[in-house]
């Protein structure tokens, strides 16, 4: 069968998805059933059952089939923002109830003429000497102390990732992230021209076979990892594999580019304590201090640095004079210090409220964390469940957000503990937990 005729095949299939004959969390036949049906080739079949989730038409969970997503989408998908759903259990920004009240102290003279006057001037990748001096005292951890010089900027974390990019992965060049990962690194990587190439975990993150093994079979210029509090499976590298992981980088001669976005929540030090020349680490204050005060830090070995200002100025992806000025005060007079201290313990309560709710069910996390993955019992699936969940106003994320590689999703859900106030998540925990424990009779879309 010619390109065309893979191509029109799924195509039909596209249209009768569009017109509702196949509605959202139908399952497709296997394959080879597809095949005989349409009389074609089961190679054949594969194309078209690639083509459909390549346009996000359909999504593949390992074991249990492939199934219509209901999103009309083509190409590289682009990440949804939030939704207002009552408890948000899907985008992780924890905002604390008297935060707002910190903030507006610290930021107290700011709107004087003589200082805004200057916060209104564009900003640029470096900063200034103070900003890259608070900013280094401010993400220094036990050990592990940046120097000032070696900070770039840009005006929030997901920029920081695009810079790094940009800056270390040539395009059509590929680079390693863990199999499960961050979701807006496949966006931003799909738009810079770099393939992905996932690497296969265990319980203490990336495997550093995995890494040699990709290396050898097709080069890698990078890769890109969470080794402390990994989103989304909460995954904290121990120090073993740490130590083996850089030998192996250090061997290939490969450039880590660290997200440390939520390192703050861990004791922790970055990969960077140890191998300072080989990680870029990422960090911001979307996390620390809230998304609508985002400033993004890129600690770049010295020799990366000229091509990481010149990835920030070629992408405008330099913070504003206000975020410099704004993020300077919090840092340089202990805000965001005690704003990130207070997060560590409002995570730690989350934990554990998550922790009595769903006992009974297969969960992965880290008390510090303020996420968690949650295995789903062999009677749902995933994306099922995050239907049913949203018609309780409750917003889930399923497992195939993160997965790398369509198709290559397990049956589970991530939940973000973060975002709603206290009463509210542990209703939405409460109510989740009944409906894990009823079957997807229950819960169909009649209801």
């Amino acid at each position: 069968m010619s390109k065309f005729e893979y191509l029109k095949l799924a195509d039909t299939v596209a249209a009768e998805i569009a017109s509702g004959a196949l509605k959202a969390g139908d399952r497709l036949p296997p394959q080879r059933h597809f095949a005989y049906d349409r009389k074609i080739a089961v190679s054949t079949a594969s194309r078209v059952y690639t083509e459909l989730l390549r346009r996000g038409l359909v999504v593949g969970e390992v074991g249990r089939g492939t199934f219509v997503s209901g999103e009309a989408r083509r190409g590289v998908a682009a990440s949804s923002e939030p939704r207002g759903a009552r408890i948000d259990l899907e985008f992780n920004y924890p905002l604390l109830p008297h935060q707002a009240t910190m903030i507006a102290k610290s930021l107290e003279g700011l709107e004087r003429p003589e200082v805004l006057e200057g916060a209104l001037r564009p900003g640029t990748s470096v900063g200034t000497r103070a900003a890259r001096t608070i900013s280094a005292e401010f993400l220094a951890r036990r050990s592990w102390a940046p120097n000032p010089d070696q900070i770039v900027f840009t005006a929030n974390g997901r920029q920081c990732i695009a810079a790094a990019f940009a800056a270390v992965v040539p395009p059509g060049g590929r680079c390693g992230v863990e199999a499960l990962t961050y979701p807006f690194v496949k966006g931003i990587a799909a738009r810079l021209g770099i393939s992905l190439v996932p690497l296969a975990m265990d319980e203490h993150g990336v495997r550093p076979d995995a890494v040699q093994k990709a290396h050898r079979e097709a080069h890698l210029s990078a890769l890109y990892i969470q080794p402390t509090i990994q989103n989304p499976l909460s995954i904290t590298m121990p120090a073993e594999r740490r130590a083996e992981l850089l030998r192996v980088v250090e061997k290939l001669g490969l450039v880590i580019i660290e997200d440390g976005v939520y390192g703050f929540l861990d004791d922790e030090v970055p990969l960077a304590a140890l191998a300072p020349d080989s990680c870029i680490v990422l960090d911001s204050l979307s996390k620390k201090v809230a998304p609508g005060l985002a400033l993004g830090f890129l600690v770049a070995p010295p020799r990366l640095r000229e091509n990481i200002m010149a990835a920030v100025r070629s992408g405008g992806w330099t913070a504003s004079g206000y975020a410099f000025a704004a993020g300077q005060r919090l840092m340089a007079d202990g805000t965001a210090a005690e704003l990130s201290r207070l997060k560590r313990i409002d995570a730690g309560r989350r934990q554990q409220l998550a922790a009595r709710h769903l006992a009974d069910f297969e969960i992965q996390t880290n008390a510090k964390s303020y996420h968690l993955w949650l295995t789903l019992p062999q009677h749902w699936r995933s994306q099922t469940l995050v239907a049913a969940a949203a018609r309780r106003d409750i917003a889930l994320t399923p497992s195939t957000t993160f997965a790398v590689t369509p198709g290559h999703a397990p049956n589970a859900v991530r939940l973000a503990l973060a975002a709603p106030p206290m009463e509210q998540l542990e209703l939405g925990l409460r109510t989740l937990a009944g409906m894990l424990s009823a079957t997807e009779e229950d819960f169909d879309s009649t209801e």
